[in-house]
């Protein structure tokens, strides 16, 4: 296996580090747009499997093809913002390599009722050509981080092992995360955030369809384990409802996420002010988006680890019917220690937690547990082989029952 790896960010770099420890692959290539980046992240592992790459335009899938091209790369693990989804999705698809994300390609509102019809959903136009990809015989493994991704992974293991019939599922987000010395400092990429927080929620019901909601609604308060505790949590646009319905059978699916009250006033001020939008504006005669100026003036998230303090929490709330007949509620859920993921391996933990999920989809891919032709889901692959592998990683999932 000949892994490119675009993108040397805080989860870029983490998914070096985890992969340095394996043995399933011959080369890692590792690319961004700034080069330095990459030579940084490579140096880290002191490992001649890992290859830092020149500058990278992810904007251009044409630039994408051919470095695939030059280094025989089989797999393209992408690593930016989900801006940039489709020309890598698309330059990979060209120099016929398989593909894996973690996010997938953006939405569009609906132009008249964005807050109860679907526009373009999350993943449109990568669905829209999975035809292509499976005549092709390559694989796009899309939405394949922490959530989605690991997420997506407990809802096809509930399915599997735990339930006859389910009535929910709700994937919860939540973290008692402090970044010590900033009044606000996001524990992830601030652009995507934005996106997700601020884009209309979708939701799933099987009698309905998808359909979406306003931002930040049908706030409840979830209870996370591991000392975490009582979070409230809100409705935010999220891949996993447009992914497990295809392949997990459920009555409903939502994402909610625990922003905490200061966390949505910011971002409705963002939004207020415009400082969301992505379309550049002219500043002393210089075009700028406003969403990067708010990017650029925030600290790095992955420069954050030493300041950090706490734990996250990824997991998947699912309601039913159990085997027997009897009602059953269950949270399947991973969690990381900030101070364990920098003690052993140097990166904070968001992006520590959402980096494992694809270096551990990458090995079973490698190995041929998981197979497959087109674009898929994690849904799509028996669930048991990952989480057994993620354990073996060091980093154990847990499960609650109610």
């Amino acid at each position: 296996m000949r892994i490119l790896l675009i993108g040397a960010g805080g989860v870029g770099a983490a998914a070096v580090s985890i992969a340095a420890r394996r043995d399933f692959f011959d080369t890692m290539v590792v690319a961004d747009r700034d080069p330095a980046r990459a030579a940084r992240a490579v140096a880290a592992c002191s490992d001649p499997r890992f290859v830092a790459a020149g500058s990278l335009d992810a904007s251009s899938a044409e630039a994408v093809t051919a470095l695939c091209r030059e280094h025989r790369i089989t797999h393209v693990l992408n690593a930016v913002d989900p801006r940039f989804v489709m020309p890598i999705f698309d330059g990979a698809y060209a120099a016929g390599a398989d593909y894996l994300d973690m996010a997938m390609s953006l939405s569009t509102p609906h132009p008249d009722r964005p807050h109860t019809a679907c526009g373009v959903k999350l993943g449109d136009a990568q669905f829209a050509v999975a035809a292509d990809w499976a005549a092709a015989g390559r694989l796009a493994l899309v939405g394949i981080g922490v959530e989605p991704g690991l997420s997506d992974v407990f809802a096809r293991y509930a399915a599997d092992h735990l339930f006859s019939s389910i009535d929910q599922i709700g994937v919860r987000d939540g973290a008692n995360l402090t970044v010590d010395g900033y009044d606000f400092a996001p524990s992830f990429s601030i652009w995507t955030t934005i996106e997700e927080c601020l884009n209309p929620p979708v939701i799933w019901e099987a009698d309905r369809g998808w359909y979406t909601t306003a931002p930040f609604s049908e706030p409840e308060v979830f209870d996370f384990p591991d000392g975490i505790g009582p979070v409230e949590c809100v409705n935010v646009e999220h891949e996993e409802v447009l992914l497990i319905p295809r392949w997990v059978s459920a009555k409903r699916v939502t994402f909610k996420y625990g922003l905490g009250a200061e966390f949505i006033d910011v971002l409705k001020t963002l939004h207020k002010l415009g400082l969301d939008s992505t379309r550049p504006v002219t500043v002393g005669g210089v075009r700028v988006a406003p969403r990067d100026v708010v990017a650029a003036c925030l600290p790095d998230p992955a420069t954050l680890g030493d300041r950090m303090r706490g734990r996250t929490c990824a997991g998947t709330w699912v309601t039913g019917l159990s085997p027997t007949g009897a009602p059953l509620e269950v949270y399947l859920y991973h969690v990381v220690d900030n101070e364990w993921s920098m003690a052993e391996y140097g990166h904070q933990a968001v992006v520590w937690q959402t980096a494992v999920n694809p270096v551990v989809a990458l090995e079973l891919l490698a190995g041929g547990t998981w197979s497959g032709t087109g674009v898929l889901g994690p849904e799509a692959f028996p669930a048991q082989p990952f989480l057994d592998l993620l354990t073996a990683y060091g980093s154990p999932w847990g499960l609650r029952t109610s």
